[in-house]
């Protein structure tokens, strides 16, 4: 037990008397962020903490893995130690340690992953694998107890993916990205747009810079921007063509008004809300067709409640939110999403997800050098090509 007031010492036995076991520490190093985070049964996070990297990658313009892994050597242990602390526990008082080891930059999950190793001998307590992406999409389960089976789509900035989740265990992967995923190319073109020289943008991520720009936007028709894979009646996802249209727009307008190289478009708030709709209705439209697959297919019944869960980082952004929302509400769809907070990469959803496959003696495991990394794997089975196959029109 950390040495702690008797407040504190009261606060322990009150967790240990009301809240249910089992209590687990997740550990999350899969890109740049350090988070660690204990959650009980119920979803009670006794103890949070996170280092983000994000103001020392923005200089270099993108994330660079062995500096990334470096930060997460340095912070790792100080993350988890004022996760205890916060939660008034020691690692004895563990009932398991979670933690990301798919996927991710490989170097940054080979830090989280041996040292939840090393907490696992220590202490003899069992280690559970997390998949990122499953954890990501589990995490809604936490704060609004959505039931299975339940449709899923997660963006960020390494991914845009569709599932049907069936339950912790069954994942089907409806749809996925050809090339960019949104956070990447909202990071390129706010780059492109050159934000960072205002000062309100300067220290914000690309994505955040686009929706801020875009609330001030007064003509969002402004730019043309024609609507991705419209023709092909998948639910894949395609970005680079929305950055490639958005980029050729830049050009246009810099030859136009002999714009200096370090100048900023005039109307830049246009074009970011212009790009920024384009890129909702691409994810609304490929979600619908999902939701419409799901049903035709059965895998949705009649008799199963209608949840659409959105997670992620780009889920933070309110526009696609709400976008994507009003979309599910108009076929009888309920949204919903984690906490903006636990909607980018956090050690909560991996505990959480840790907490979920303890309950049902899932990935449970004390052979500690049969856990490994793995940079890249899928997410779950994937039914990408029976979509493709269903021919379902998707109009909005």
């Amino acid at each position: 037990m950390v040495c702690a007031p008797i407040c504190n010492r009261f606060v322990w036995r009150r967790h240990s008397s009301q809240l249910a076991r089992p209590f687990v520490l997740g550990i999350e190093s899969s890109c740049d962020d350090s988070g660690a985070a204990i959650v009980s049964r119920d979803g009670t996070v006794l103890g949070e903490d996170v280092h983000s990297q994000q103001n020392n990658h923005l200089k270099f313009g993108g994330i660079i893995p062995p500096v990334a892994q470096e930060f997460h050597r340095d912070h790792i242990e100080n993350v988890v130690q004022r996760t205890l602390e916060q939660a008034n526990m020691s690692c004895g008082d563990l009932d398991a340690i979670a933690v990301t080891n798919r996927p991710g930059l490989p170097l940054s999950l080979l830090v989280g992953v041996r040292y939840a190793k090393h907490l696992g001998r220590k202490f003899n307590k069992p280690i559970i694998p997390i998949h990122h992406m499953e954890a990501h999409a589990l995490m809604a389960r936490m704060t609004n107890k959505v039931p299975f089976p339940f449709v899923c789509i997660l963006i960020s900035g390494g991914h845009s993916l569709l599932t049907l989740v069936k339950n912790t265990k069954q994942f089907y992967l409806l749809g996925k990205t050809l090339d960019d995923a949104p956070g990447e190319a909202f990071d390129k073109i706010a780059r492109r747009l050159k934000l960072r020289n205002l000062p309100e943008y300067a220290w914000i991520s690309g994505g955040r810079a686009i929706e801020l720009a875009a609330a001030s936007s007064t003509n969002m028709a402004k730019y043309d921007f024609p609507l991705p894979l419209s023709h092909y009646r998948d639910c894949q996802f395609s970005f680079a063509g929305l950055k490639n249209t958005a980029t050729r727009h830049i050009l246009q307008q810099e030859n136009q008004l002999s714009l200096a190289p370090d100048s900023i478009l005039p109307d830049y708030n246009d074009l970011c809300a212009a790009f920024l709709n384009a890129s909702a209705r691409h994810i609304a439209q490929r979600t619908l067709r999902a939701i419409r697959f799901c049903e035709k297919q059965s895998l949705i019944q009649p008799g199963d409640p209608k949840t659409l869960v959105i997670s992620g980082g780009v889920a933070c952004n309110d526009f696609i939110y709400q976008t994507v929302s009003k979309m599910a509400e108009s076929v009888g769809y309920v949204t919903v999403r984690p906490l903006k907070k636990h909607c980018t990469d956090n050690g909560v959803m991996i505990a959480w997800n840790g907490v979920e496959k303890f309950a049902v003696g899932q990935d449970i495991v004390l052979d500690y050098d049969s856990v490994d990394i793995v940079g890249k794997t899928p997410l779950g089975v994937s039914l990408i090509e029976m979509v493709k196959d269903a021919n379902i029109p998707s109009k909005m």
